[in-house]
């Protein structure tokens, strides 16, 4: 719920945002965004644009009249190809918004700086610092998932999880607890049979009453629960299953279940609603959030409009200027159960709840449209995505090693697993067993493309996992069986996902994005954003330089009493010329019955939403002013001219100024460093072919 509560989790965001920043560098030809960085860490929009604009980064275009090995610059001597040049201009062509960015030439100087910059890093060996070679190794691996998939499978579990999410399932079950790969199951399977016996004569509510324990049998009430929720086994389990009907013993990584399905609904969709809140922090310490929105809610009671008293008193600013309607949501979607609760539970047009209270605040929400579960098509990426963080994944894994085995040609060696099952043991299963000494460890185990795995690899593998079969009871065939079939399919993927960069030229492009921008995070943080933000002499003579640009506008400490009445504003009139506090005047014109009066207390700058705009910027009791659809009186205590920001007011743009200063600083001093020579033939070509 971050958009919505954006103030109250500033913090938060601030540094998701951070580390979100450093994966879209990696990801987007970010010479464009560098210079804004300290603005996208603050400002939520852009941030979301960016994110979006990452899936138009992974397409790849074909180019023809540019041959492979035209080389556009060098930089001291080492060459950057003209294809490069090309897919990349292309590809960011819709993430730039400045019109002279889209010129060749300016987007080539640009470029030419990209490369200055990358070309420096690896001069001062940030590629071999262990921080950078572990973050690069982790963004390989999260993209490798990308490209790494059964598509057939794929879709077919991306489609079920879809028609999945169109429906809740309400249901309890009961789980026995069992080892995984225990094969003497039968008694437990047994016992679960006559268990759901039971509960489809007596009922499920007297079975689970006598038989949990909470240790080795659960039965348990799981509410309503959609696709994702549960593990994958238990979910089909669950979906399989009628209304009113109990499912045959099934099982989990957890042991045996039994699910009893009690209803199913249509998913919630998606809902729009309208909101004002009162954050649980506030300035005014005399304000308290529950008697501000009980007092709102009064004025609403009275037929005030909803959107007037949210563009007036609403704390969440994201959505107060628009009458506080928020984007369109889902169940589960904002991390805040009671504000989903509320708004789901809203049915008729305009219809307003009761004030209730959140961890973020108290609320009152109006309902303005619902919308059904979305077209497939236009939701697939993200169930893609799902699919693979989910554990259903297995499944595309062992799809896609079946294919890959034939690709690369694996060879086993059948007499390999005999020989394992020989040299296990009981001491296996209590993690004493050692590798045999007279284990010939070069002798070969599988053959993958063009690597070998050996003996020793296997016997290494199973010396390591062996804590995984701790007090297991399980044959030396079982054992083996189950182990060589998994580490089997992983070494095939992990060969596929280590050539994957020679054999996917995609990939390789996407994968080579990362590495420089990643590189290039790192020396911008060192050479310019903390270099900015940790030279305080510095960044104190560039304030004192540049101080006219940061300014206050007229501003005024007043209150603002605000009614829909204009009567009940000319006596806060009456009352304020009596010298009455603001205090007084709240207590005499409000009541149980009747909240006819609100009044909000702080220092207002020209321009602030809660400012009539015809305001006249003086001190005493302002002329009644119509505004947000409401009455307002204003008491100015004090009139503070348009005066300078000083250094700490100011220190979020001044430090993104100071950071672009220093950043073209040192980009003359990378050109002093380094030669650029630009091949003129080839841009010729470069400008034919994007201008075609």
């Amino acid at each position: 719920m971050t958009r919505i509560f954006s103030d109250t989790k500033m913090n938060i965001i601030t540094f998701k945002k951070k580390h979100l920043v450093k994966s879209l560098i990696c990801v987007i030809f970010a010479e464009v965004c560098y210079n804004h960085i300290p603005y996208l860490i603050h400002n939520n929009k852009t941030m979301k644009q960016l994110i979006t604009a990452i899936f138009f980064c992974l397409s790849i275009t074909a180019f023809s009249q540019i041959a492979k090995d035209d080389v556009l610059f060098t930089v001291d001597d080492e060459p950057v190809m003209a294809s490069e040049f090309i897919r990349v201009y292309n590809k960011n062509l819709d993430l730039v918004k400045d019109e002279s960015q889209k010129d060749i030439d300016a987007y080539l100087e640009l470029f030419i700086n990209y490369q200055l910059k990358v070309k420096e890093a690896r001069r001062l060996k940030l590629d071999k610092e262990a921080k950078y070679i572990r973050e690069f190794s982790n963004y390989k691996s999260q993209l490798t998932k990308n490209y790494m998939s059964d598509s057939e499978v794929t879709e077919v579990l991306v489609k079920e999880a879809y028609d999945r999410s169109t429906m809740d399932v309400k249901a309890s079950h009961v789980l026995i607890r069992i080892e995984e790969n225990e094969k003497d199951t039968t008694q437990v399977y047994n016992r679960l049979l006559e268990l759901r016996e039971r509960i489809l004569k007596e009922g499920y509510a007297s079975v689970q009453k006598e038989v949990h324990d909470g240790k080795t049998v659960f039965a348990e009430d799981l509410g309503y629960f959609s696709a994702f929720k549960m593990v994958y086994p238990f979910e089909t389990a669950a979906y399989d299953t009628k209304v009113g009907e109990v499912s045959m013993p099934f099982r989990t990584r957890f042991g045996f279940h039994i699910v009893n399905v009690t209803d199913k609904r249509p998913s919630l969709g998606e809902v729009t609603v309208a909101h004002i809140m009162v954050a649980n922090n506030q300035k005014d310490s005399l304000l308290n959030p529950e008697t501000r929105i009980k007092e709102i809610y009064k004025k609403l009671q009275q037929g005030e409009k909803f959107e007037s008293l949210a563009k007036q008193f609403s704390d969440d600013k994201s959505s107060s200027g628009k009458g506080g309607v928020l984007a369109p949501f889902t169940g589960g979607q904002l991390g805040s159960p009671e504000f989903e609760d509320v708004a789901f539970s809203l049915k008729e047009k305009d219809e307003v709840s009761a004030p209730f209270k959140t961890d973020f605040g108290w609320h009152i929400v109006k309902f303005i449209s619902k919308k059904e579960t979305q077209p497939y098509d236009e939701v697939k990426g993200i169930f893609e995505n799902k699919v693979r963080r989910d554990s259903r994944s297995q499944l595309i894994n062992s799809a896609l090693a079946k294919k890959l085995d034939q690709k690369y040609k694996v060879v086993d060696n059948k007499e390999a697993l005999a020989y394992f099952e020989s040299i296990i043991n009981d001491s296996f299963f209590k993690q004493a067993w050692t590798v045999p000494e007279d284990l010939d460890k070069d002798k070969t185990f599988i053959t993958i493309g063009k690597s070998t795995i050996t003996y020793g690899d296997f016997a290494e593998h199973l010396f390591k996992n062996q804590r995984n079969y701790a007090n297991k009871n399980m044959s030396a065939n079982a054992l083996i069986t189950g182990v060589y079939t998994k580490f089997k399919e992983d070494e095939i993927i992990r060969y596929n996902r280590d050539n994957l960069e020679y054999e996917n030229e995609d990939f390789a492009h996407v994968l080579k994005e990362y590495r420089d921008g990643l590189l290039l995070f790192d020396l911008m943080e060192k050479e310019v954003w903390n270099a900015a933000s940790k030279d305080t002499v510095g960044l104190k003579t560039f304030y004192e330089n540049h101080k006219d640009d940061y300014m206050w506008n007229d501003r005024v400490d007043a209150v603002i009493f605000s009614s829909a009445s204009k009567k009940n504003v000319e006596k806060v009139i009456e009352l304020l010329k009596k010298g009455k506090s603001a205090e007084t005047i709240n207590a005499e014109l409000n009541n149980e019955n009747a909240q006819n009066i609100i009044s909000t207390a702080n220092v207002f700058e020209s321009g602030d939403q809660a400012l009539p705009n015809n305001f006249e910027f003086k001190k005493g009791i302002s002329e009644i002013y119509n505004h947000n659809e409401s009455y307002h009186v204003i008491m100015v205590n004090k009139v503070i001219p348009e005066s300078h920001k000083t250094l700490d007011e100011a220190r979020g743009k001044v430090v993104s100024d100071y950071q672009n200063q220093l950043e073209s600083d040192w980009i003359k001093s990378l050109n002093e460093r380094y030669t650029v020579e630009v091949n003129s033939k080839v841009l010729k070509k470069v400008k034919s072919e994007i201008l075609n």
